[in-house]
C-alpha cells in the first residue's frame, strides 16, 4: 500500500514533525452519484372477436389436423411483445368432443387455444353471448383446456362458485385486476343454481366484484360484451353503463360483441383521470360479409407507475383487416397499415368499395386521432404511439 508523509519544521524546537499520513485508505471518496427514481411501464393489447364459423376451421384443415398459425401470422408481431395480451375469444372451445359447429350455436376445435397462446394471448374472455352454445358441459370443457395451458388465464366463466370471478397478476410492478361480463346468452339460459358458470352484466353483482377487487390492484380492467350488433356508435345503454363502471374506479374498459368497430372515449371520474373506454374492437377474425365487420382493432395501452402513482401514459387503436379468398379460403388477420390494393382485389368480398380506401376511411371517421397505422412495438418506429390522455 502507498503510504505519503505530509512534515512541516518546526523551527522553534529544531525538528521536523510529521503533520499529516496519507495513504490509499484516506484519499477522499468520489461522491455517489444520486440516481433519479424511473417509472416501470406495462403495454397491454387487447382484440375484439375472435369469431370461429364453419368456413374458417374447415379451411384451416390440413391432412385431418386443424392448423391455425397461419391465420394469425401477419399480426403475431403486434401481439407477442406486449406485457399483457387480451383476446375476446367468442366461441366455446369444447372440441370435437361435442360435434364442431358454426352459426348459430358454435364450437370450435381445442387446436385454437394452443394457436392462441403461441401468438401471444394470455388474458382469454369466454363470458359472449355464446358461452351456452353447447350447453355446461361443452363450457367446463373449455374451461379444462385452458386450465392445461398455464400462461393463459380466462375470464367470465367459472367452474365452482368459490372460484374467484376475476384475475390479479403482477407485471413490471404494477398489479392488474381483470372482470368479465356479457349481457347474455342469447336465451340459453345458465343453469339457476349454477349462475356462476357465466358472469352476466347485473349491476348489483359488478358492483360487489368491482369494489372487492378494486383495492387489491393498480389498474382495474373489465371486459364487457355489451352493444347492438352492426352499429357504428355505442348506444345508451352502453354509455350508462360505462357511467357506472367510472363512478366505480374501474381504469380500462374493453368492448366488443357489435362485431365492428365503436369509438373510443375517455369517461370523467371523481378525483382521478378519466376512465378510458374501448367501446367495440369489431371482429379479430369472423367469415362474417359486411364490409364493416372486416375492419377490427387492437387496443394498444402503455400503463405507468412512477413511485405510487399509475397512468395511461399512451392509448390507441391498431385497425386490422380480416382478410379472406375465394370460396372462404386463405383466412388471414392484417394490420391495416400494411393491407394493399392487391390483398383487396383477391378478396372474397369484392366490390368498388373494397378498392377505394374504404378500410382506411372507415377507420379514420371512427378513431380520428387513436389510428396508430404502424407497430408500435417496432424500436425503429421513432413516431408517437396514439394518443397521451393528458393531451
Amino acid at each position: 500500500m502507498a503510504v505519503g508523509v505530509l512534515i512541516y519544521l518546526d523551527y522553534d524546537n529544531n525538528k521536523a514533525v510529521p503533520a499529516i499520513v496519507i495513504s490509499e485508505d484516506t484519499v477522499p471518496e468520489e461522491p455517489i452519484p444520486i440516481v433519479e427514481p424511473q417509472p416501470d411501464f406495462v403495454t397491454l393489447v387487447a382484440a375484439g372477436d375472435n369469431l370461429f364459423h364453419t368456413v374458417v376451421y374447415n379451411a384451416s384443415l390440413i391432412e385431418q389436423s386443424y392448423v391455425f398459425d397461419p391465420l394469425y401470422e401477419y399480426i403475431k408481431p403486434y401481439i407477442e411483445p406486449a406485457d399483457i395480451a387480451f383476446i375476446n375469444q367468442e366461441t366455446v372451445l369444447g372440441g370435437a368432443a361435442f360435434g364442431l359447429s358454426g352459426y348459430p350455436q358454435f364450437n370450435t376445435p381445442q387446436e385454437l387455444a394452443q394457436t392462441l397462446s403461441a401468438v401471444g394471448f394470455d388474458m382469454v374472455n369466454h363470458a359472449t353471448n355464446h358461452s351456452m352454445d353447447r350447453g355446461e358441459a361443452a363450457l367446463r370443457a373449455t374451461m379444462t383446456l385452458w386450465d392445461s395451458i398455464p400462461q393463459v388465464k380466462y375470464l367470465g366463466i367459472r367452474a365452482e362458485q368459490d372460484q374467484e370471478p376475476g384475475v390479479v397478476l403482477e407485471k413490471n410492478n404494477i398489479i392488474f385486476g381483470f372482470l368479465a361480463y356479457t349481457y347474455g346468452t342469447n336465451g340459453l339460459a345458465v343453469p339457476a343454481d349454477k349462475q356462476y358458470l357465466v358472469s352476466l352484466i347485473n349491476r348489483e353483482k359488478m358492483a360487489e366484484e368491482i369494489d372487492a377487487l378494486r383495492p387489491r390492484c393498480d389498474v382495474l380492467v373489465v371486459s364487457m360484451h355489451w352493444g347492438e350488433e352492426y352499429q357504428p356508435h355505442q348506444n345508451a345503454g352502453q354509455e350508462a353503463l360505462a357511467a357506472f363502471l367510472a363512478e366505480h374506479k374501474v381504469d380500462i374498459v374493453l368492448g366488443h360483441h357489435p362485431h365492428v368497430l365503436q369509438p373510443v372515449a375517455l369517461i370523467p371520474r371523481d378525483g382521478s383521470e378519466p376512465m378510458l373506454c374501448f367501446y367495440s374492437l369489431g371482429n379479430f377474425l369472423s367469415a362474417q360479409k359486411p364490409l364493416a365487420t372486416l375492419l377490427g382493432g387492437i387496443a394498444y395501452v402503455k400503463i405507468q407507475k412512477f413511485e405510487s402513482h399509475v397512468s395511461i401514459a399512451e392509448y390507441g387503436v391498431i385497425p386490422t383487416v380480416t382478410h379472406y379468398e375465394k370460396n372462404y379460403t386463405n383466412f388471414r388477420v392484417y394490420p391495416l397499415h400494411s393491407y394493399s390494393e392487391d390483398l383487396a382485389l383477391l378478396h372474397e368480398q369484392t366490390g368498388p368499395a373494397m378498392q377505394s380506401g374504404y378500410f382506411n376511411t372507415q377507420g379514420t371517421a371512427l378513431l380520428g386521432d387513436v389510428q396508430i397505422l404502424y407497430n408500435p412495438f417496432d424500436l425503429r418506429n421513432e413516431n408517437s404511439v396514439g394518443t397521451d390522455p393528458a393531451s
